[in-house]
């Protein structure tokens, strides 16, 4: 007891070292306010596994009444019921819904006839006016390192937006035309200038959306660890191997994980960091198993993501 921060304690710090804002991202705010006016409809990429914390609430403001298409990406790491549940939720918001899983491939083909459909109606008054084969422009949006310029590339066929796991790759705009009718323009990740709901910054860190640099991160798998144990537990006994049926607190998990990886500093003290870092990568990898953070029933959780 008292040997490792109290959630409360991690939570808070966490928080306050989420609260960041880089020069750059006020930049594309203004970017974006300068393009939207040109544009036909909206792609917005989220991460499949925390579909409402990969929104950043500035963009409904700063896109307002553009057409949407929402991609639910990396969906293979992801919970599919979960999934299937979101890609219902942003329907009834009135978003067209794209599942897609852009490292894969998969749902990338959908994307153009995908877009398409959703400007149905304005394509069929450019055809009646005689405007057959106008191009259409569609600008893609995302926070940093949900996959965006992967899902760019993966259906583009050639790398023409950069990628990297880093978040903030992507550092201007750029222009690129698909076919002959359609153009997008990719946009530097913009992330939220601050956190209301603390759950939406850990989640975002969880997923390595937030730089790993600031952030400690045995602590923040501590927290990611109480979450599993209470909703994917299954997971990290078959992976760890937990005791079933037995208590474990956040940081008692960390140190099974040490013990099964064989994490040992000298004199066989477990080395939690290293524990922690190997947890965040299967996490990440998906090597855990498909999850989601955020359920569409228990938006209470998600309090500072506004759709």
């Amino acid at each position: 007891e008292g040997k490792y921060p109290t959630k409360k304690g991690v939570r808070q710090m966490q928080v306050e070292s989420l609260s960041w804002f880089p020069g750059h991202m006020t930049k594309t705010r203004r970017m974006i306010a300068a393009e939207i006016g040109h544009m036909d409809a909206v792609c917005e990429i989220l991460d499949a596994r925390i579909p409402l914390a990969s929104r950043n609430p500035d963009v409904d403001e700063l896109t307002a009444g553009k057409p949407r298409l929402v991609v639910l990406n990396r969906v293979d790491q992801a919970d599919p019921g979960q999934t299937r549940r979101w890609a219902a939720y942003f329907r009834e918001k009135g978003y067209a819904v794209l599942e897609a899983n852009a490292k894969g491939g998969a749902g990338t083909a959908q994307f153009a006839a995908a877009v398409r459909e959703l400007l149905r109606d304005k394509l069929e008054a450019y055809a009646q006016k005689g405007q057959v084969g106008r191009v259409v422009r569609v600008m893609v949006l995302g926070i940093p390192n949900v996959g965006k310029s992967t899902f760019i590339n993966s259906f583009a066929g050639k790398a023409c937006a950069k990628t990297g796991n880093k978040p903030g790759v992507t550092k201007g705009n750029q222009w690129i035309r698909l076919n002959r009718t359609l153009e997008l323009l990719d946009t530097p990740g913009i992330l939220w200038p601050k956190f209301e709901d603390q759950t939406v910054g850990l989640n975002l860190a969880f997923i390595g959306s937030i730089n790993d640099e600031i952030i400690d991160k045995t602590e923040l798998a501590a927290e990611l660890a109480d979450f599993l144990m209470t909703h994917y537990r299954e997971m990290l006994e078959a992976r760890y191997q937990l005791v079933p049926g037995e208590k474990y607190e956040p940081y008692q998990v960390l140190e099974q994980i040490a013990r099964v990886r064989s994490c040992l500093l000298k004199g066989n003290e477990l080395d939690l960091k290293k524990a922690a870092n190997l947890f965040l990568d299967d996490f990440r990898s998906g090597k855990l198993g498909r999850i989601t953070l955020e359920f569409p029933d228990g938006r209470e959780q998600n309090k500072g993501a506004q759709v």
